[in-house]
């Protein structure tokens, strides 16, 4: 009997994905197990495997759409099975019409301009976030007409409406002032689901998030000689940055207070050391997970990181890798950067920024010497952490970088 196949929820709390690439075509058996789909999520490349055999019999989404999570996007026949009715398949879900074939309607401009999405049962097609959304801001929903598969209400579409009446209210002084210079030459780069996650996430961290920041400068001429001992002699050589990693997770571990995050209900408190780490990738950022680093000898950890990075790059990562992370380091040392402030990365409540190790002049016991120092800056979430608690864990972090045995002991 022939089935539908709904986009799935890859990661958590995700919404919506993108179908990169269909792996089968139509008409073509597929296995239990094998994939069916390569589905983007806003941090990885994830391929979808079939639940149970049978043929491909129709695609009802098209490669490189954003689908809402639950959307039928093909039908399952059964092996053998013939001239199934696509239309009474997709009725007795209560869709419509295929999302290959559905019309691309325009975004709403105003509320009561539109035409209503109900159908004639009085049922409306919209999704959970659009519902909230729209009873969060008073907007009646039997006045937008949805631009999502099958005339579903989508998020967009309210975003749209508040979006409109704000632009049309100030249209005159906005078109002066955007306006782009005569002969101006650009090119319109349309954002990927990462780059669009990620401004989100970041926009509603500043926004919501209470931070504070502490900066200590650290002495590295210890760290730098007993690692250039390490490499001399390990086939696996140590960078900096993998330093850094094990002293916030022993700092981490030596001040439980740090290891937390914020919740409306409760202050929870971490058991593992688990570092996130900031990688660099062409979609943007993502933050893949050392877990329980802590306990992990430097080589280990040096290894974890590089194998991490590189499938980060790759978006070979699985959603366990990057998410559930309880402290984040963010390293621009290498590109010279001296010093900056980083933005949490919810809902973690701190982040450690690291600046490049530089040569500075320093007092010691009132001598004046040259010494290699690097200046990190830590975030903090204040509803969580307490200024005291993270000036602590800085401190503590200060000693380990500047006695690195203390952390191998």
């Amino acid at each position: 009997m022939a089935k539908l196949i709904l986009m799935p929820e890859i990661a958590a709390n995700a919404t919506s994905a993108v179908i990169k690439q269909w792996s089968k075509q139509e008409g073509e058996s597929i296995r239990a197990g094998e994939c069916l789909a390569e589905i983007e999520t806003d941090k990885a490349l994830i391929e979808f495997d079939a639940d149970e055999a049978g043929v491909l019999g129709k695609i009802l989404a098209d490669a490189g759409k954003d689908i809402e999570v639950g959307t039928p996007i093909a039908v399952l026949f059964a092996e053998g099975e013939t001239n199934v009715d696509i239309a009474a398949v997709l009725a007795a879900a209560g869709v419509e019409k295929p999302a290959t074939h559905a019309a691309a309607e325009p975004a709403p401009v105003v509320a009561a301009a539109v035409a209503t999405t109900a159908t004639a049962s009085g049922r409306l097609f919209a999704s959970p976030l659009a519902r909230r959304l729209a009873r969060d801001r008073g907007i009646d929903l039997h006045g937008v007409k949805g631009s999502g598969p099958h005339g579903r209400i989508v998020k967009c579409d309210i975003d749209a409406i508040g979006v409109a009446v704000a632009v049309t209210a100030r249209a005159p002084v906005a078109a002066a002032a955007v306006a782009p210079a005569a002969g101006a030459a650009y090119v319109e780069v349309a954002h990927s689901g990462m780059r669009k996650t990620i401004a989100r996430r970041l926009s509603e961290s500043k926004a919501t998030i209470p931070h504070f920041y502490l900066s200590a400068a650290c002495r590295m001429d210890k760290l730098m000689a007993l690692r250039a001992e390490i490499n001399a002699s390990s086939p696996r050589k140590i960078s900096i940055n993998d330093f850094i990693i094990k002293a916030a997770a022993a700092a981490l571990k030596a001040s439980p207070q740090m290891n937390v995050s914020w919740t409306d209900s409760a202050l929870r408190q971490y058991a593992a050391a688990d570092i996130s780490v900031a990688v660099s990738t062409d979609g943007g950022l993502i933050t893949p997970v050392v877990r329980a680093a802590d306990s992990k000898s430097l080589s280990a950890i040096s290894a974890e990181v590089a194998d991490l990075a590189t499938r980060a790059r790759a978006s070979q990562l699985t959603p366990d890798e990057y998410q559930g992370g309880s402290f984040t380091i963010s390293n621009l040392g290498m590109f010279g950067v001296q010093e900056f402030s980083a933005i949490i990365n919810p809902p973690q409540a701190a982040i450690l920024a690291v600046g490049t190790t530089s040569q500075q002049a320093v007092v010691t016991e009132g001598v004046l010497a040259v010494a290699s120092v690097m200046t990190v800056t830590l975030s903090v979430d204040h509803r969580a952490i307490d200024g005291a608690v993270a000036a602590q864990w800085l401190a503590l972090f200060q000693r380990y970088i500047e006695h690195p045995l203390s952390t191998l002991i």
